[in-house]
């Protein structure tokens, strides 16, 4: 499972022009579900973002969570994170869960992730979107459950 945190002053996303999901001064994640992840991946990935300190304090120091500043996320799904690009010029994406799994995984990510007391906005699941964010710092974090590190 791969979820793309991006620390955003605003994001928001479109579905044929109208906004679906929203959200100020937090986090904007990309989500993906890759075959063979779990319910455990998922919650464990909501812990991880909820509290992970990318938030500058009084000391200018990257030292505070979503949860200290009060902030929110808005989750995305993004099947195409599970791209395979080595060989070839055309990603594959067979590596991705099959829809009804990664729709559920994503669910459930996003159920994982309010239950931690974050105010939580989502795209539409399977829809082309049009997202906008406001990165700010710029502060992008990749975080995979299947990465030994």
């Amino acid at each position: 499972m791969r979820v793309v945190v991006q620390r955003v002053a605003e994001a928001a996303v479109r579905v044929e022009g109208a906004v679906v999901g929203e959200v100020g001064k937090g986090f904007l994640v990309l989500f993906c579900a890759e075959g063979g992840d779990t319910d455990e991946d998922a919650r464990f990935l909501a812990r991880k973002v909820a509290n992970l300190r990318v938030f500058t304090d009084d000391a200018g120091k990257m030292n505070l969570s979503l949860k200290d500043v009060g902030g929110g996320a808005l989750v995305v799904s993004q099947f195409t994170l599970a791209a395979q690009w080595r060989n070839g010029n055309r990603p594959g994406f067979s590596l991705a869960a099959e829809p009804a799994e990664g729709e559920r995984l994503y669910l459930l990510f996003r159920d994982a992730l309010a239950a931690e007391g974050i105010p939580v906005a989502t795209g539409l699941f399977g829809a082309s979107m049009a997202v906008s964010l406001v990165n700010q710092g710029p502060v992008t974090i990749l975080m995979d459950t299947r990465d030994p590190r």
